[in-house]
């Protein structure tokens, strides 16, 4: 049987990219996103050809056991291969200016809390079956944290998730389960442009570059590989 996909934050640019190219690439995909996206996960659903979808929030263990159970139920098996994308940029002041902790309370919940229930969600499954492939998104601020700066909270978060998966791939390895990250610099997404309109994004990392990354470190052809982080900077 074909491994199973599930992709996190599926309706932002890079999730959408990577489910397609999973589903391309012939795997039955599962869509997860939070729930004022559903009409959008419908609609991708819809494109994919039998993708199911759940509309939730993925740092709830609530919203994973009724995911994964629908999951179960229409595409045959618990997912194998998972594109943990769910995750979200902030900015701000510097630190030392910052009179609040709304910034850092948002991004540990967006990044480092979604990435902790998807992992400890998918990861039994997995382990029992002693098959499995999981990708975190990163940044390059994790390894070139002085870009960081006036996003200190960003920062620390997408650095706390790569630490994460680095430790929780050699806890797994063993069971034949990898887990791998990867350190995009800005990416060339509908948003960035809007954001940042006088740059010049064909310096920026293409969407389909990432996402066949992704697909990459999903598949077999990297069995070999686990427990890295890759960097891909463009020309950013």
């Amino acid at each position: 049987m074909t491994d199973v996909g599930i992709v996190t934050g599926a309706t932002g640019a890079l999730g959408a990219e990577v489910a397609r190219v999973l589903a391309k690439r012939g795997h039955p995909v599962a869509l997860l996103d939070h729930e004022r996206h559903a009409d959008r996960l419908e609609r991708l659903a819809g494109t994919l050809g039998g993708a199911t979808w759940f509309a939730g929030d993925v740092a709830t263990d609530a919203t994973w056991l009724a995911a994964l159970d629908r999951v179960e139920r229409q595409l045959g098996a618990r997912p194998t291969r998972a594109a943990i994308i769910a995750g979200a940029w902030g900015g701000g002041r510097p630190l030392h200016e910052e009179t609040d902790d709304e910034t850092w309370r948002m991004m540990m919940l967006a990044n480092v809390e979604t990435a902790y229930r998807s992992l400890r969600a998918l990861l039994p499954a997995m382990v029992a079956g002693r098959n499995g492939s999981i990708v975190v998104v990163g940044s390059r601020v994790v390894e070139q944290p002085w870009t960081g700066k006036g996003a200190v909270a960003y920062t620390a978060a997408k650095s706390a998730v790569v630490a994460m998966a680095r430790a929780t791939a050699a806890e797994v390895l063993q069971y034949g389960v990898r887990v791998n990250a990867i350190l995009p610099s800005t990416m060339d997404t509908p948003a960035n442009r809007a954001a940042m309109p006088n740059a010049d994004p064909s310096s920026w990392v293409p969407l389909r570059a990432a996402a066949d990354l992704i697909a990459f470190l999903l598949s077999d052809e990297s069995r070999h590989i686990s427990g890295v982080s890759v960097p891909i900077y463009g020309r950013a």
